[in-house]
């Protein structure tokens, strides 16, 4: 008994000072440091690894190291959402610094040249760290990595400074790291318990991992929708880095990632050169934690094939990208299959990473600086084979999605021209000042392929993450691809939105067809006003112009403004919504005229977003985004632990993302509120709580797949062929439909990453969006998957009581750049009684 004692004593001493580690435990001990340089403790009030770094204190001490030393200096590029510096940190030597503008424009100009010399020309590395929050130990390993690289006076890091200009990213995501900290330190016991069950390693909804509007950063590197993504953009261009890091975590029995990945799954874009570098640097991984005893592994589990993650993107502008993956304590220590895995552990696999990485940088710069040479220079000899030819793009009816789509090409310093005058190709009209032309004769030709390329064959069934991203589909424009720049205008310098105008004042009325994106936007700001708007529900013509489903009417009389008052006001928001109003003087019309019933008059959404546990936060998250920065909408996220407490009346529509649904009393709440006359939007996994609560009548397809000559070791690869990762397909639209207001094409491209095949209605007007016989446009999906999508639906809209349930399949707002189909929700919205 008193030796088990003695024993569950020592084991309380290790557990307890295994958070007592000081600097030398984590840096190389080669290097002598200058005392000058103040060390992460003397200036965050904590040795790393014995708290979680908060931001603040990140950036403080980045600032404090950034005034100690000629090595380095610091720039605040914007804000996150919550308003944290996004900050560079440029380490390099001293007389590197003195001619830091002739060394980037050396670098570029190597990018743009036949020849050059690398020959005292240094190599830049970008070091990225904990783009996921919750990944926390990169980022508090960056403190680490930032002190070394500014104090060490060994010869090593002097050379390395001498001939490495290093782009220092300590925080990728300074709100999710922050959000964690908070979690993780305030939830720290004296005594550290590494039960995995302890409250520490059990985050509450939606996590750390995420940035303000609990969007997956590692996803938005190619359609660059978020600030943090915007800056980090701009300095990738601004430089071209030889090699790009991305510092993550993964499950606490894993051991430490390094890429490559798995070959089959990368790219076929990407260079196979580019992967013999990645190999070749992972021998300097392979021998830093050799040294110190950590487990690792490489070509597993991770690929290189969405150019929208941090460790792929970097593949296809002329750079290495790699991704670390490091086993989580997901707080300060925590029982593993692999022992007591401690913050400090991961802490310092992470910076042994890091430094390698540098290591290697050194050793190979030559090779890879040729590399990034040769890829430019092969990228040109590819674009001058392609001529005059181009890609265009854009939508007669709607400027605001093609500027949208513009504005990515213009992050990514991809050229492209205004159409001189309207033409057609492909039996599209593309019209000017709605469209934009793509030379592929430029410095950037195969990003613009990744971007617009359709791909539908692969050489391998499993995918990380999605396999198809094709722009112009994502946004539902109308593109061509080779077409000639015959048509092309001027290169567009400066981007801008349209601007919206009212024709004139009329005293009779205003119409407003519902084609571009940020209608919604405006008709929100009339409804909100407490004006009266109605939607046509037909077609009409008057004034020698067409207008289409869903056009919107305000009238002049019996409004809460006067005439002058109401134009003063919609003139306002059309300039704001950048939407065209036309003034009418009478209500004759060719068709419907304006006093018509089919004339319908519309109420001002009440709306409520069911978030919290239970939910997806992704999908919550980029609705509550669609709304709060687009629309400026406001919405109220409800959270399912209050749920049953809420007084829904407030609402008319409440929107549940993927989910798993409601418990059975919550059920019989929402119930009887939709059959009082209320709207649910449901998606995604929701719909198999609809349908087992009995809410709506739902009726899917199921596909009982057997596994013939599938070896025990290929099940996994066979399961997960299953799997649908993310893919494009066309389905069929019905425009009168008031779902699909708003469409100007009766063919439409649908997001879809979930195996929820419903089955149409018997009667055809039930059905205004159906997928076609053969849906797949670009991407991969099994052929029983692709069988039994044939011909479903993606869309149900169910009756209960004065209410209505719209079901979708899948996620219409996809990481916020899929711009094609938030009209869905809007009109399920805005058109809800018209369902």
């Amino acid at each position: 008994m008193k030796k088990l004692i003695f024993c569950f004593f020592l084991l309380s001493m290790l557990v307890h000072s295994q958070s007592k580690v000081d600097l030398s435990y984590y840096l190389p001990q080669s290097s002598s440091y200058n005392q000058s340089i103040p060390t992460p403790e003397s200036i965050v009030g904590h040795q790393v690894g014995e708290w979680h770094i908060t931001h603040d204190k990140l950036a403080q001490y980045m600032y404090a190291l950034a005034e100690s030393s000629d090595r380095v200096t610091i720039e605040n590029r914007g804000s996150t959402f919550e308003g944290r510096p996004l900050l560079l940190l440029t380490i390099t030597s001293p007389a590197n610094h003195q001619q830091i503008d002739a060394i980037r424009t050396a670098h570029i100009a190597a990018t743009e040249s036949n020849s050059t010399t690398t020959t005292n020309r240094p190599i830049v590395v970008y070091q990225g760290f904990s783009i996921h929050g919750n990944e926390a130990s990169g980022s508090n390993a960056a403190m680490l990595a930032a002190y070394h690289l500014v104090a060490s006076e060994s010869n090593d890091v002097k050379e390395l400074l001498d001939n490495a200009v290093i782009l220092f990213d300590p925080s990728f995501n300074p709100d999710g790291l922050q959000r964690f900290a908070y979690w993780a330190n305030t939830n720290k016991s004296i005594n550290l318990n590494a039960d995995p069950n302890d409250r520490e390693y059990r985050e509450v909804w939606p996590g750390g991992r995420t940035n303000h509007y609990w969007f997956d950063m590692n996803r938005d590197w190619l359609p660059v929708q978020l600030p943090e993504s915007r800056v980090r953009i701009a300095s990738f261009h601004k430089w071209l880095p030889n090699i790009l890091t991305d510092h993550h975590e993964m499950g606490t029995n894993a051991t430490f990632f390094f890429q490559p990945g798995i070959p089959s799954r990368t790219h076929p874009l990407t260079p196979k050169l580019n992967q013999e570098l990645t190999k070749g640097i992972a021998q300097y991984h392979a021998k830093a934690l050799d040294k110190i005893g950590s487990l690792y592994y490489s070509e597993e589990s991770f690929d290189d094939f969405y150019y929208g993650k941090g460790s792929t993107f970097p593949d296809i502008n002329g750079s290495i990208g790699i991704l670390f993956e490091q086993a989580s304590a997901r707080g300060h220590i925590q029982e593993s299959d692999n022992g007591i895995l401690t913050f400090p552990f991961a802490i310092r696999n992470q910076l042994t990473a890091a430094l390698s990485t540098l290591e290697a940088a050194k050793n190979m710069r030559q090779d890879l600086l040729t590399y990034q040479h040769n890829f430019f220079k092969n990228a040109r000899n590819e674009a001058a084979r392609e001529g005059n030819k181009a890609i265009v793009f854009g939508d007669e009816k709607d400027a605001a999605r093609t500027y949208h789509l513009a504005e990515i090409l213009k992050r990514h310093q991809i050229k492209f021209h205004d159409v001189s005058q309207d033409f057609t190709a492909n039996g599209k009209r593309f019209k000017k000042g709605y469209s934009y032309i793509v030379p592929k004769n430029q410095k950037n030709t195969r990003l613009i392929n990744a971007m617009f390329e359709k791909r539908t064959k692969f050489l391998d069934s499993l995918f990380y993450d999605v396999s198809a991203w094709t722009l112009p589909l994502a946004f539902n424009l109308d593109y061509a691809d080779g077409v000639t720049t015959a048509n092309a205008g001027a290169e567009v310098s400066d981007l801008k939105l349209k601007e919206g105008s009212v024709s004139s004042k009329s005293n009779y009325a205003y119409l407003m067809e519902w084609h571009e994106y940020y209608t919604p936007k405006i008709l929100n700001k009339i409804l909100s006003k407490k004006l009266k708007a109605k939607v046509a529900m037909k077609r009409f013509s008057m004034n020698g112009k067409q207008y289409d489903y869903g056009t919107i009417m305000v009238p002049v009389q019996n409004q809460k403004l006067d005439a002058q008052e109401l134009y003063d006001f919609l003139l306002k928001h059309a300039k704001e919504s950048h939407v065209q109003i036309d003034a009418v003087s009478t209500g004759l019309t060719l068709g419907i005229d304006l006093g018509s019933s089919n004339f319908r008059a519309l109420e001002k959404p009440k709306i409520a977003l069911l978030v919290g546990d239970g939910v997806r936060s992704y999908d919550a998250g980029e609705i509550w985004h669609l709304f709060d920065t687009r629309y400026n909408i406001k919405v109220t996220k409800l959270d399912t632990r209050s749920f049953s407490r809420t007084d829904l009346d407030r609402y008319n529509t409440i929107i549940i993302p993927s989910s798993s649904g409601l418990d059975e009393n919550q059920t019989k709440k929402i119930k009887s509120w939709i059959q009082e006359g209320g709207t649910l939007i449901a998606y995604r996994s929701t719909l198999n709580w609809l349908k087992k609560s009995e809410l709506a009548k739902i009726d899917f397809k199921k596909n009982d797949l057997t596994a013939k000559n599938i070896s025990f070791e290929e099940r996994g690869d066979f399961r997960g062929a299953q799997f649908i990762g993310g893919a494009i397909f066309g389905a069929d639209q019905d425009r009168s439909h008031p779902i699909n207001f708003g469409y100007k094409n009766d063919k439409i491209s649908l997001f879809r990453n979930t195996t929820l095949f419903m089955k149409p209605d018997k009667n055809s007007y039930n059905n205004p969006i159906k997928y076609t016989k053969d849906p797949i446009l670009s991407g991969y999906i099994s052929k029983p998957n692709l069988d039994s999508l044939s011909l479903t639906v993606p869309l149900q809209i169910k009756g209960l009581g004065r209410g209505s349930i719209v079901a979708f399949t899948d996620n219409t707002n996809f990481r916020a750049f899929w711009y094609g189909t938030n009209k869905l929700l809007m009109n399920a919205i805005f058109f809800r009684e018209e369902l």
